[in-house]
């Protein structure tokens, strides 16, 4: 009788010895499941929604960049509470905390100066998740790269290339510079080229002969001591095929000079 006593005091002290770190667990595991249900759960049932009311097309450009920005703030709100709520549990760390705290204009400095960067990105990113001057799909084009809206991030935002290449471009760099959208205003965008000629070229010849192609027009564009630029533009076409028609422009122009004997 005196062994079983002695054993569930010993149960029970074990359990009192270690709750804090049960608890820290138990948090934890609880704010696993809250982000997965958000993670999976609410897309998807806004994702059902939105086809509900479209017809099957489901969510749209503006509300998919905006959800798929909001899910990941949220998840990220929540992955810091839950972390801080599981480290409150235990009591040995007061103390580093009050050192901490004692020092605490240093360790603010120190802390905003080291994280100015990821703090600009994170806010341009909610900015850009607002005003939307760029959606998950659009086709882009940043600091003379060209590519396709692949997501939004919280810091970052990726582009895909013409070669399937990934580009990440740090939100305050995009919030700040100046982006062209092909996608955002009209379902057709221009589609145009620059020619160089040299500088004693005939450039009469050269818009004749590119002026004579079916649907293309022609002007000078520039004129520098290295030569003269003609921009050619073609008929317009939907933004997913821009880089394919402007090829297959540049192609046709040279050809063409070539044939009239321009250079």
């Amino acid at each position: 009788m005196l062994h079983i006593v002695a054993a569930a005091a010993q149960d029970e002290s074990f359990i009192d010895k270690y709750d804090n770190l049960f608890t820290a667990i138990g948090t934890l595991l609880l704010g696993g499941a809250l982000i997965y249900i958000i993670d999976r759960f609410l897309v998807r049932r806004a994702t059902k929604l939105a086809s509900a009311v479209t017809g099957g097309d489901g969510l749209s450009r503006d509300a998919t960049t905006r959800l798929r920005f909001a899910r990941r703030a949220i998840e990220a709100v929540i992955a810091i509470i839950v972390i801080a709520s599981a480290l409150s549990e235990f009591s040995s760390l007061d103390r580093v905390g009050r050192t901490i705290l004692a020092s605490g204009a240093i360790t603010a400095a120190v802390v905003g100066f080291a994280s100015r960067q990821t703090l600009a990105n994170a806010i341009a990113g909610i900015v850009m998740a607002i005003v939307q001057p760029i959606r998950i799909g659009d086709l882009v084009t940043f600091e003379g790269e060209t590519g396709t809206v692949e997501d939004v991030g919280l810091t970052y935002t990726w582009l895909r290339t013409g070669a399937d290449a990934r580009l990440l471009v740090p939100n305050e760099r995009l919030a700040g510079g100046i982006i062209r959208n092909d996608s955002i205003r009209s379902p057709t965008v221009a589609i145009e080229i620059s020619v160089w000629l040299a500088p004693d070229a005939d450039e009469r010849r050269a818009l004749e002969a590119l002026r004579a192609l079916d649907g293309v027009r022609a002007r000078v564009s520039e004129i520098t001591h290295e030569g003269l630029r003609l921009l050619v533009m073609g008929e317009p076409g939907p933004p997913s095929e821009r880089l394919a028609r402007e090829a297959a422009l540049r192609e046709l122009s040279l050809a063409t000079l070539r044939e009239a004997q321009v250079r």
